[in-house]
């Protein structure tokens, strides 16, 4: 058997968690462009939780789909804590979900306006607030876009068993 690509996170206790609490979840996603939805679509029983998700790897698209303030990303530009934050109230608006997840950041091979490759901004909007934490991941394309999503998935599940 191959090892876990997502490591220690368990998209199962996402899953889990929503069904049980009656919630639901949506994606805005940049850098790893539907894997983290994808990924959460891939447990049985998802369809319960995933309202749905917003690709929007093109920076336009970050205000067009997401409702990120254009003047943010003028400002900052797409890889920026604020930004991820409000892709997630942004997908969460957009899908009707309980909770958003944003990611945005730098998978690489080149480093991108400034920042360096796996430079990746982990956004989350719940029901009274929105948060953001900034990810400094390693490895390639492939390893920083698996290891974004198991941020994801385990600091969505940490921060609604907080609450």
């Amino acid at each position: 058997m191959s090892p876990d690509p997502l490591g220690a996170a368990r998209p199962e206790r996402l899953v889990e968690l929503l069904v049980d609490r009656g919630e639901t979840v949506a994606t805005a996603e940049s850098l790893t462009a539907g894997l983290l939805s994808a990924t959460i679509a891939g447990v049985p029983g998802a369809s319960a939780v995933l309202r749905g998700g917003l690709i929007v790897y093109a920076t336009e698209l970050k205000h067009v789909l997401a409702d990120v303030d254009a003047g943010l990303l003028a400002r900052r530009g797409p890889v920026d804590p604020d930004v991820a934050g409000a892709m997630a109230a942004g997908a969460a608006t957009r899908c009707g979900s309980t909770w958003g997840i944003g990611l945005t950041g730098v998978a690489g091979p080149d480093p991108q306006d400034g920042h360096p490759v796996g430079t990746v901004y982990l956004g989350l909007a719940g029901p009274d607030s929105v948060t953001s934490q900034a990810l400094d991941l390693s490895g390639d394309r492939w390893e920083i876009r698996l290891a974004a999503c198991a941020a994801a998935i385990d600091g969505l599940c940490d921060w609604i068993e907080g609450n």
